[in-house]
């Protein structure tokens, strides 16, 4: 994109900071969707914006379809457009909105990945297990474990927790999500006991470099996300249930929220998601668990 069409992007790139609260990852992939798009109908300088047609975008979209790009990259592309186009509308960049009746594509609806409480369970078990060697990392892996299953928080939201978030009289941790929103979530006993263990025996052997940080590596630093997906690969290795990433804990905490009765209001809380559709997701998968388990005990199923 030219340098006047720059101007357009950063300050559209402000707007989506700023204006609709999103996040780095969120603010990074439209920019590139918006690059993508000005770069398939060649656009280079500002008035060309005005001249886009509703059918430029299904020809980009299309284009893309033939690329065999997936229906979940076509949805967020159309919905960076979408977004793009009614900002421009509403500052007075462009004087229509040619996305206004752009139908909006439908991702492949896929169940999350998600542990039963047995396997879960086990995982969990291996992990206390490998910690009670005293070995810093070991404690450190079973207390990340236990809190990203007992909170339901994301990866990324746990490497930024810091010692100062925790609250152990309250049995509580205050994570920053997407958007910069922050969140209190509760933790169970078995997340206490392997936290505890954590600050007090292992983090102190690992000599953090950076005092704030509640979990961090052999050098102190603060833990990254590619850290804690190696541990919960090798958790789950040594247990012998299903490779799953740390996201899949998530998925699996929410889960059993609901199978154990949670309302979905208290678990769109819990995870910290925007919008209650969302979290519905979460429903298909008990369902799809009880009509297998209906179909396996029932006589007539």
């Amino acid at each position: 994109m030219a340098a006047d069409a720059g101007t357009v992007r950063e300050r559209y790139a402000a707007a989506l900071r700023h204006g609709y609260g999103a996040s780095t990852h969120t603010v990074r992939a439209y920019l590139g969707d918006l690059d993508d798009f000005a770069n398939h109908l060649e656009l280079d300088d500002d008035s060309t914006w005005g001249g886009v047609q509703l059918a430029d975008i299904r020809s980009w979209l299309a284009h893309m379809a033939e690329d065999g790009k997936s229906r979940s990259t076509l949805a967020r592309r159309g919905a960076a457009i979408r977004t793009f186009f009614a900002w421009a509308h509403r500052t007075g960049l462009i004087d229509h909105n040619p996305a206004l009746r752009l139908a909006s594509a439908r991702p492949a609806s896929t169940l999350p990945e998600v542990l039963g409480v047995d396997d879960m369970s086990l995982l969990l078990d291996v992990a206390e297990v490998r910690a009670d060697s005293g070995d810093p990392l070991d404690l450190r892996d079973w207390a990340m474990a236990e809190l990203l299953y007992a909170t339901g928080i994301r990866v990324g939201e746990l490497t930024g927790v810091d010692v100062a978030d925790v609250d152990m009289a309250e049995l509580t941790v205050r994570v920053v999500g997407k958007g910069d929103k922050e969140r209190v979530v509760p933790f169970g006993i078995p997340a206490m006991r392997a936290l505890v263990a954590w600050l007090d025996v292992g983090r102190a052997v690992c000599a953090p470099s950076d005092a704030r940080a509640l979990f961090v590596g052999r050098r102190g630093g603060r833990i990254d996300q590619r850290q804690v997906r190696d541990v919960i690969h090798t958790l789950a290795a040594l247990a012998g249930v299903p490779d799953i990433a740390p996201h899949a804990l998530r998925h699996t905490a929410a889960t059993h929220l609901l199978q154990g009765g949670s309302d979905l209001r208290t678990v769109q809380e819990v995870l910290g998601h925007a919008s209650l559709t969302t979290t519905q997701r979460y429903t298909h998968v008990t369902a799809d668990r009880l009509r297998s388990a209906y179909q396996l005990a029932h006589p007539r199923a």
